[in-house]
C-alpha cells in the first residue's frame, strides 16, 4: 500500500483495527519536500522515530533533502503480537502501541507512537509491568550513577532538576513498577532524539504524543515491554512480513536470522501451512527497512491457482528455502 501525499500537518496517531482480527494497519506514502522541510521535521509531522525514517532514506541529506525530493514515508505496520491490551513497547522498533478498550457499539482502535528506548548500557528492562503513578511538570532526580556518568565528562548535575525547559522529562511522565530503578514514560526537551538508542532505560516521547498518552491511559494500565525485531500476519490468506534490526544482550543492533522467522511462522500460522516467496521473505530479512510486505500465501485444502508466485515453495513453513 503506496500512496503519494504532500507535506502537511501531524498526522492523528489513532488506528481503527480491522474487525476480521488482522494486524496490519496504516500505509506507506511518499511525500514531497518544501525547502524548508527536514527529515527531523518530517519525523515528528507524521509520528515517526528519526531512525525509522533515515534507514528508508538512504541517500538523503536529512538536514537539507531539497525542494521536491521524494521521501517514502513508513507508516504501515503489523501489531505486535500479544494481548492487545493496555500498552505494549516493542523496542526493536522504537515504538509504543496503546489499546485502549473498545467502548461499546464502537471499533476498537490501536494508539502507536515512536519512542526513544536506552542505550548500551542503560537498556530498558523488558516485561510485564503497569502505570504506577502519573506526574504533570515533572521535578528529575538524576539517580548517582547517571550524575557519575556526566561527572566523567566534566559536566555536574544537580541533585534536582526543576520542571521547566531545562527539565529532560518535558511536561509528563507516566512512572513504571519496575523494581531497581526510577523507569519512566516522559516527555522531552530535545524532541530531535525521539526514536534512538539514547536514554537511560526510560521511554522518551515527542511532547504533543506523551500529553495525549497522558490525557488517555490510568494508574495501573499494563505495560508489556517486548524484544520482537520479526512481526508476522496474516490478511486475506497472504503472509505478511515487518522485520526491525534486532537488539542483542548488550542493547546493539544485530541482524535478524532465518530460524526467528521460521519459529514466528509457526507462531502465526499454527498447523496450516504457506507457499513462502523465500527470496522476498530473505530480502525482507536482510535489510529490516520496517516496512511490511507480502512474502506468501496461506495455503488451502485445494490445489493453490495458477497465478501464484512462481517464487514460493509449497513445503510446509518449517522447511529451509533452497540453497
Amino acid at each position: 500500500m503506496l500512496a503519494l501525499a504532500t507535506v502537511s500537518v501531524a498526522r492523528a496517531a489513532v488506528f481503527q483495527l480491522r474487525e476480521d482480527g488482522s494486524g496490519v494497519f496504516g500505509a506507506t506514502e511518499i511525500v514531497t519536500t518544501r525547502y524548508e522541510d527536514t527529515l527531523i521535521d518530517l519525523a515528528r509531522r507524521y509520528s515517526l522515530g528519526y531512525e525509522e525514517l533515515t534507514r528508508v532514506n538512504p541517500g538523503i541529506d536529512p538536514w537539507l533533502p531539497g525542494e521536491g525530493a521524494q521521501v517514502v514515508i513508513p507508516g504501515q505496520r503489523i501489531l505486535p503480537p500479544g494481548p492487545r491490551e493496555g500498552i505494549v513497547v516493542n523496542l526493536p522498533e522504537h515504538r509504543l502501541y496503546f489499546f485502549p478498550k473498545p467502548k461499546r457499539g464502537e471499533p476498537a482502535v490501536v494508539y502507536t507512537f515512536p519512542v526513544s528506548v536506552g542505550k548500551m548500557d542503560w537498556r530498558t528492562p523488558l516485561g510485564r509491568t503497569r502505570i504506577t503513578a502519573k506526574t504533570k511538570n515533572p521535578a528529575w532526580y538524576p539517580p548517582d550513577s547517571v550524575r557519575r556518568e556526566h561527572a566523567s565528562r566534566g559536566e555536574t548535575l544537580p541533585r534536582v532538576v526543576p520542571a521547566g525547559p531545562a527539565n529532560p522529562l518535558g511536561a509528563h511522565s507516566l512512572r513504571l513498577a519496575i523494581p531497581g530503578g526510577a523507569y519512566l514514560i516522559h516527555g522531552t526537551n530535545n524532541p530531535d532524539a525521539v526514536g534512538m538508542a539514547v536514554t537511560h532505560g526510560c521511554l522518551r516521547m515527542y511532547p504533543e504524543d506523551v500529553e495525549k498518552l497522558f490525557e488517555l491511559v490510568k494508574v495501573g494500565t499494563p505495560v508489556e515491554l517486548i524484544n520482537e525485531p520479526i512481526k508476522l500476519a496474516t490478511v486475506d490468506g497472504e503472509l505478511w512480513l515487518e522485520v526491525h534490526p534486532p537488539v542483542d544482550a548488550e542493547g546493539q543492533r544485530a541482524a535478524a536470522d532465518l530460524p526467528l522467522f521460521e519459529q514466528r511462522l509457526d507462531d502465526v500460522l499454527g498447523p496450516m501451512e504457506a507457499a513462502v516467496y523465500w527470496e522476498r521473505a530473505l530480502e525482507v530479512l536482510r535489510s529490516a527497512e520496517g516496512i511490511p510486505a507480502v512474502v506468501g500465501l496461506q495455503m488451502l485444502d485445494e490445489e493453490p491457482d495458477a497465478d501464484v508466485d512462481p517464487a514460493a515453495t509449497e513445503a510446509p513453513v518449517a522447511a529451509l528455502p533452497p540453497t
